[in-house]
């Protein structure tokens, strides 16, 4: 049986890059991903692994890198959806949240993640059974958000949050449409990690967050779709 063959978006760094390394320890051939292209060569270089150029927010750098993968592989067992952006810290409220950045956040967070996955959907459906991940966070849970007991209560990042809690819904649609394949679509939440997007703070380190990503790209057969998770467990919606 050949290698199972993932690409992870947005690994030249953080979560992604140890999403990729992880996944490598599985015996997993990996595909690293990024849109800086100086980087992301460095990055594939770290790990021996091969370097596809893609820009999520850019539809002809989508459609490269999904030829160069069906031209070299032709299919993809797992596509993690690992490629996000956060907002600065003075707009982070609702009233001073710009349209613009609203724009550009959905871009990448959500219209990026569509794309990516209608791109490489059809080589997903080449393999035996293939996996989506799509890199959440618990800022997108309505759940917590209106939970005053819960950490998250202070954060009322307009943009960011709404973009995961948009990109749950993505999660969910395509997992509906999937649902009687053997592709499974899941979202998983890292948690607080210390990463360039947290300006290095957090509760875990980016090794820690990035494996719950890893167990949802390594499901097997029984495994769930649909899901929204964290390491230690489901999160609520």
């Amino acid at each position: 049986m050949p290698k199972t063959i993932a690409l992870v978006t947005g690994a030249n760094k953080g979560i992604g890059f140890e999403i990729a390394r992880q996944l490598q320890e599985h015996g997993v051939t990996v595909l690293l991903a990024a849109r800086d292209e100086e980087r992301g060569k460095a990055a594939a270089a770290t790990l021996g692994v091969p370097f596809v150029q893609l820009d999520v927010t850019d539809p002809d750098s989508i459609k490269k890198a999904a030829t160069w993968v069906d031209l070299a592989y032709g299919r993809l067992d797992v596509l993690v959806n690992n490629a996000g952006i956060s907002v600065p810290n003075d707009e982070n409220a609702p009233s001073t949240t710009s349209i613009d950045t609203l724009r550009t956040i959905y871009d990448t967070n959500v219209f990026g993640v569509v794309a990516v996955t209608n791109a490489f959907l059809p080589l997903l459906r080449k393999a035996p059974a293939g996996r989506i991940v799509n890199q959440s966070s618990e800022m997108g849970s309505l759940a917590y958000a209106l939970d005053q007991d819960h950490p998250i209560w202070p954060v009322n990042n307009l943009a960011y949050n709404s973009s995961k809690t948009a990109l749950n819904m993505v999660t969910v649609s395509y997992a509906k449409e999937l649902w009687d394949t053997p592709i499974k679509v899941n979202a998983v939440a890292p948690g607080w990690c210390r990463t360039d997007i947290t300006g290095g703070e957090g509760f875990k380190s980016a090794e820690q967050g990035a494996a719950i990503a890893v167990k949802l790209a390594t499901l097997d057969a029984d495994g769930p779709t649909g899901t929204f998770m964290e390491d230690r467990g489901p999160v609520a919606w």
